[in-house]
C-alpha cells in the first residue's frame, strides 16, 4: 500500500528480511526509502533465513524532502531471502516506502 511504510527505531544498523516462497530468479530489486545513507542486500538461497551473502552496498544520495528511488540490477541472481542492512542514516529515523522485485 503507497499510504503504508516501515520505519527504523532510531539505532543503526537496521534490517528487514523479504522472504519469498521458494528460490527465484531476481533480475533488479528497486526501493524507495527516505533520509538512507548507506544500505546493504544481502541473500539467501537456503529454505530458512541464514547463511547470508553479500550481493550490495551502496552510498545513496540525500534527496531533502523526497523520497530515494534506487534500482539495483542483478543479473543471473537468485534467492529465497534478501535481507535489507540499512548500515547508516541521514537522520535518527529513516523509512521505507517500497521494495519490488522483478524476476521469474
Amino acid at each position: 500500500k503507497s499510504e503504508t511504510f516501515w520505519t527504523t527505531t532510531g539505532m543503526f544498523p537496521q534490517e528487514f528480511i523479504i522472504g519469498f516462497p521458494k528460490c527465484v530468479k531476481i533480475s533488479k530489486v528497486a526501493i524507495q526509502c527516505y533520509l538512507v545513507r548507506t544500505l546493504r542486500i544481502e541473500r539467501s538461497i537456503s529454505k530458512d533465513p541464514v547463511g547470508f551473502e553479500q550481493c550490495i552496498e551502496k552510498d545513496l544520495q540525500h534527496t531533502e524532502g523526497q523520497l530515494q528511488m534506487e534500482e539495483f540490477p542483478l543479473p543471473d541472481f537468485q534467492a529465497t531471502y534478501l535481507r535489507f542492512i540499512i548500515k547508516s542514516a541521514f537522520d535518527h529515523f529513516v523509512s521505507v516506502h517500497r521494495v519490488m522485485a522483478e524476476g521469474t
